[in-house]
């Protein structure tokens, strides 16, 4: 069960635009050999537009084609057969991912500003801490979080009400600021850092933070309570997550870089 959602969640961090001309059905032999021995058979006034409309066809199926529909029906299911298991192990690989992405912009800038990096390779211990920061922390966090909070506030059909503000204002005004410190605190941890050393790595960068929260979190946040699906919402935090993920893998680590 673990493997298959794992293979589901790369699935989606993998590059799904595919060519729709590698997707191309055959024509079928019969039809071939048809026109193959009737050269001087007139051409339909029709063909021009069965053509566009089987253009069109193959461009329909072509992400079914390609596994794409088929992988998020299997990701829907096991959703809503073990929803936080799932959403637990999506959230560590897109986590992870983005820690490397991380990484990866990290060196990329050093390079371009003449410094010698401390590594050139892949931080796994890293890597892992982000991983299990997602899987363990932030998934559930958010899982039981917007229970609680549609459980108060219940989603409403028309995404423009007062309740969708209140939400987002609870979100990022009471919880993020919360969750922030927890974050902090946990990845500190995790380095092996200390009490002392986590206090004044929140001295130094909470405020920066939570500034650079609000102007992502906020809009996303919004999007997320108006438009997502219950079942969905945790997803879609994820993916918006990969992105602030790297950010926060560039700040956490900023310091520790510095110092060495």
């Amino acid at each position: 069960m673990i493997l298959q959602i794992l293979s589901i969640s790369l699935l989606f961090l993998g590059n799904s635009q595919h060519s729709a001309n590698a997707f191309v059905s055959p024509q079928p032999i019969s039809q071939r050999a048809s026109t193959a021995n009737n050269p001087q058979l007139p051409e339909s006034p029709h063909c021009s537009l069965v053509a566009k409309s089987s253009l069109s066809q193959r461009s329909k199926t072509s992400l079914n084609i390609a596994g794409f529909e088929e992988a998020w029906s299997s990701y829907l299911t096991a959703l809503e057969t073990d929803p936080l298991l799932v959403k637990s192990i999506t959230a560590g690989v897109i986590l992870g991912a983005a820690d490397l992405s991380g990484q990866a912009l990290q060196q990329k800038l050093a390079s371009n500003e003449g410094e010698t990096s401390t590594s050139s390779g892949v931080d796994i211990a890293r890597f892992a801490r982000f991983a299990f920061f997602g899987f363990i922390l932030q998934a559930p966090w958010n899982h039981f979080y917007y229970q609680l909070l549609d459980g108060a506030l219940p989603p409403t059909e028309d995404p423009f009400t007062a309740t969708t503000g209140i939400k987002v204002a609870i979100d990022q005004f009471i919880q993020a600021p919360i969750f922030t410190v927890i974050i902090f605190a946990f990845l500190g941890f995790l380095e092996g850092k200390t009490i002392d050393e986590i206090k004044k790595q929140l001295d130094d960068d909470y405020v920066d933070t939570m500034f650079a929260n609000w102007k992502l979190w906020v809009p996303a946040t919004a999007v997320n309570i108006a438009f997502c699906p219950p079942i969905l919402r945790v997803l879609f935090l994820n993916v918006v997550f990969f992105f602030w993920s790297i950010f926060l893998s560039l700040k956490l680590n900023k310091t520790e870089e510095s110092s060495e």
